[in-house]
């Protein structure tokens, strides 16, 4: 009795930990370049009361053995990095990656950080930075009083500089991508790093060697279908919900043994 409610009570945590990805998945249905993911699970170890092929007589075995499940538990939460949306903002800033690719940028401790969120900002010296400040990899200014600012598919950057006429080349974007983008470590604010398990991240141009095209003046959206998590969500509270009444029943088998044996 004891180990079915031990059994029962990983499902619980199970289910817990999967509602929990889940509510985060739906928290960022908004913000830009995210990725959902998905809890994966794995059964534990199992416990052998009679081994398979066990001698039942001097001639015969045992076709099948007696192998009872300790519980589940969560074996990883595995990000998908399906392409999101692409939507039009009409700020010349603004940057989406049409297909494989992140964007780099430079974090406070030293590390290269992975980005899919292109909505760049201005630094005060003009450089060329994310929602929380880190620069872009390489380093790209926009000088004061430049008009025009252009960003080609293929990262490079020009302007129209305070009494020229025509644009002027700022410099070039380059993209990193990496074998295992599912192995990148997440940051937060949206920013991914690398890890033993990504591999290591080469760099290129936008739109070439199979990299990603740049699309100025628009944002990729979240990746999260709002149905399907509703779905999961609720396949996730039946499953606690059984869970439960398996511990119910089983504290009242417990009990019945206790009042009447």
């Amino acid at each position: 009795m004891s180990s079915a409610l031990y059994v029962a009570r990983t499902g619980l945590d199970a289910q817990d930990m999967r509602m929990r990805v889940i509510s985060n998945n739906l928290a960022n249905v908004n913000t830009t370049g995210f990725k959902r993911d998905r809890a994966d699970f794995e059964a534990l170890g199992y416990q052998t009361i009679r081994q398979v092929g066990g001698a039942t007589s001097a001639t015969t075995d045992a076709p099948v053995g007696v192998n009872l499940g300790t519980g589940v538990r969560i074996a990883g939460t595995a990000r998908m990095h399906a392409q999101g949306g692409l939507v039009t903002t009409g700020n010349p800033l603004d940057m989406a990656l049409d297909g494989p690719g992140f964007l780099q940028v430079e974090l406070p401790d030293g590390r290269t950080g992975y980005t899919r969120d292109g909505s760049l900002k201005l630094s005060a010296e003009g450089r060329l930075v994310t929602s929380s400040g880190y620069g872009i990899i390489p380093a790209l200014t926009i000088p004061p009083g430049a008009t025009g600012v252009t960003i080609g598919s293929d990262g490079t950057i020009s302007a129209v500089l305070p009494g020229d006429t025509a644009a002027s080349e700022l410099g070039s974007l380059q993209i990193a991508d990496v074998t295992n983008p599912a192995g990148l470590q997440p940051f937060g604010e949206n920013i991914f790093v690398e890890s033993s398990s990504s591999g290591a991240p080469r760099t290129g141009a936008p739109g070439q060697d199979g990299m990603g095209r740049l699309v100025q003046g628009s944002v990729e959206t979240s990746n999260v279908n709002v149905v399907q998590e509703l779905v999961e969500m609720i396949e996730t509270q039946r499953a606690y919900e059984v869970n439960s009444k398996v511990i119910s029943a089983v504290d009242g088998m417990l009990r019945f043994a206790t009042q009447n044996l």
